[in-house]
C-alpha cells in the first residue's frame, strides 16, 4: 500500500468550547474522529493525537503518534513516523472534517499522478468586505480566491523535506509545499466537507449525515380472498355492504392483508403467515387490524417510519369509490400516520379473469418506509 493517510487531531479547538476538544466530542452518537477515520476504511492511517487523548483514541485500531505544539509540528510527527515503510504518496487531513467523501480522496490522490501535490479547495463566490470598527470599510476583489480544505495531498518525499525544513508557523500544509517550491494543483472541493470549528457546525455536520445515511424500504403485497355466503365484506378495515361474504381464515379484509404483507415485506420479513400462521385456531375470524397493527410497529421497533402506501382494490362489485375515503381514514388511524400517506383506489378487470367473474377479489398495495 503505497498511499497513507495522516490525520491531525492533536489541537484543543477551544472556539467549540466544551469540556472535551471537538474531535471527541459526539456526532450523531459517535466521536467526530470515528467519522473522520470511517471515511479513510481500508487506507493506512497515522493518528495525530494530543498525550491527553491517548486512552480515548487507544480503541480506535489505527496507528497512534504523540503531536507537537503546533499542527505543523503535529504533521511532522506523522510524517516522520511513516518513513521507511515504503509510502509514496500522503494525505493530510484535519481530524474536525468528519465528513469527506470517498470521491475527492480519490481526486486527490489522482492528481498526484501529475503534480507534486493536491489540495481542495472551493472558489469564493460571495462579496468579500474588509471591516473596521463594525463598519464596512472596502471592498477586496474575490478572483482567483478560494476556501481551502483537507485532505491535502503530496507525493512523499517531497513534503517530507519540505516540512524538514520550514521554521514553523504554516497555516497549512500547502504553504509549506510552496514554500518549498512544489508546485499544487487544486482540486474542487466539496462544500459538505466542512470542518468543525463552532457549536453551529455540529447541526450543520448532522444534517448532512442524516441526508447520507437515510434508509428508504420498498414492499410489495398481493392478496386474494373469494366470495362465500354473506352480506358484507370487510375491506381496508371498514364493512361494506355486499349480497355476499370473503371467504378466510380470519376475517378476509383482503385490502388490509397486502397492505400488511407490503410492510412485511419491506422489513424482509415475510409474510402475515410467518408471523399469525393460519394454522393456529387463535386467528380465526381475527380482525386484520391486529396484523396491520403489528406490522406497523415492528417497523417502528426497527427504526422505520410510514412514508406512503398505496392500496388497489380489484373487483367488479361492491362499489369501492363511495367507500374509498373512509378506508383511507381506517387505515391512516390504524398505522398513525395522517390520512395525506394513504392511497385507497379500486379498479375492474374489464370481466376477465376470477376478478371479472365475480368470483372474489384481489388487492395489491405498495408501502414505503422511511428510517426515523
Amino acid at each position: 500500500m503505497d498511499t497513507a493517510v495522516i490525520i491531525v487531531a492533536a489541537g484543543r479547538g477551544s472556539r467549540m468550547g466544551g469540556e472535551v476538544p471537538k474531535q471527541w466530542q459526539l456526532l450523531a452518537g459517535r466521536p467526530v474522529i470515528a467519522h473522520t477515520l470511517a471515511a479513510f476504511a481500508g487506507m493506512r492511517v497515522v493518528l495525530v493525537i494530543h498525550p491527553d487523548d491517548r486512552a480515548r483514541a487507544e480503541g480506535l485500531g489505527v496507528r497512534l503518534v504523540e503531536g507537537g505544539a503546533t499542527r505543523d509540528a503535529s504533521v511532522l510527527a506523522g510524517l516522520r513516523a511513516l518513513e521507511g515503510s515504503g509510502v509514496t504518496k500522503v494525505l493530510i487531513h484535519d481530524g474536525a472534517r468528519p465528513l469527506v467523501s470517498r470521491g475527492l480522496i480519490g481526486r486527490l490522490v489522482a492528481a498526484l499522478d501529475h503534480h507534486e501535490g493536491a489540495a481542495p479547495a472551493l472558489a469564493v463566490t460571495d462579496a468579500l468586505w474588509r471591516g473596521e470598527a463594525g463598519l464596512v470599510a472596502g471592498t477586496v476583489d474575490r478572483t482567483g480566491l478560494y476556501r481551502a480544505q483537507t485532505p491535502q495531498a503530496f507525493r512523499f518525499a517531497p513534503i517530507l523535506a519540505a516540512h524538514l525544513g520550514h521554521p514553523g508557523g504554516a497555516l497549512d500544509d500547502v504553504a509549506v509545499a510552496r514554500a518549498a517550491g512544489l508546485d499544487v494543483a487544486i482540486v474542487e472541493g466539496e462544500e459538505t466537507n466542512l470542518k468543525l470549528t463552532f457549536p453551529g457546525d455540529f447541526a450543520r455536520a448532522e444534517a448532512i449525515l442524516k441526508g447520507r445515511n437515510m434508509d428508504v424500504r420498498m414492499g410489495n403485497g398481493y392478496d386474494v380472498h373469494a366470495f362465500c355466503e354473506g352480506d358484507h365484506v370487510w375491506l381496508c378495515g371498514v364493512k361494506v355492504p355486499h349480497s355476499r361474504g370473503l371467504l378466510g381464515h380470519s376475517d378476509a379484509d383482503v385490502g388490509m392483508h397486502a397492505l400488511t404483507d407490503a410492510i412485511y415485506g419491506a422489513l424482509a420479513e415475510g409474510d402475515i403467515g410467518r408471523h399469525f400462521p393460519p394454522s393456529d385456531p387463535q386467528w380465526k375470524g381475527a380482525a386484520s387490524h391486529i396484523f396491520l397493527s403489528h406490522a406497523v410497529g415492528l417497523a417502528a421497533e426497527r427504526g422505520y417510519r410510514l412514508g406512503n402506501c398505496d392500496v388497489t382494490l380489484v373487483c367488479e362489485r361492491p362499489k369501492i369509490g363511495p367507500h374509498a375515503l373512509a378506508m383511507q381514514a381506517e387505515l391512516a388511524r390504524i398505522m398513525g400516520v395522517e390520512a395525506g400517506r394513504v392511497s385507497v383506489k379500486a379498479t375492474t378487470s374489464e370481466r376477465l379473469g376470477f376478478t371479472g367473474r365475480e368470483e372474489g377479489i384481489a388487492a395489491l398495495a405498495t408501502a414505503t418506509l422511511v428510517k426515523a
